[in-house]
């Protein structure tokens, strides 16, 4: 778990070194809301939001900054600690219905 304040500058160091077609699963406290972070080219991500809204983003890494402010805001308005899990390779099926990673 990751405090709320230095979730985005741990998370785009996490990314920066991310191989192409992986991605990571962050989920509020409860596991309720999140959104999913997909490195789907060298330069380019895809972020699934799933919680409040399902909306889909497409970025470089310069813009995530300001998607991850407002992500956080919307979903995780109440949430000191998120949860970030690397979830590994990301298969055609995360678009429909991504896996959970099991405790």
């Amino acid at each position: 778990m990751i405090a709320k304040e230095t979730l985005i500058d741990s998370l785009l160091k996490k990314l920066k070194s991310m191989p192409v077609g992986h991605y990571y699963d962050v989920r509020s406290y409860k596991r309720d809301r999140g959104f999913y972070v997909i490195k789907s080219e060298e330069d380019e991500y895809c972020i699934l939001e799933r919680g409040f809204f399902e909306e889909e983003y497409v970025s470089d890494l310069d813009g995530l900054n300001n998607i991850f402010k407002k992500l956080l805001k919307i979903e995780f308005p109440r949430s000191h600690k998120i949860r970030v899990y690397n979830m590994g390779k990301a298969s055609e099926c995360i678009l429909k219905k991504p896996k959970r990673k099991k405790i």
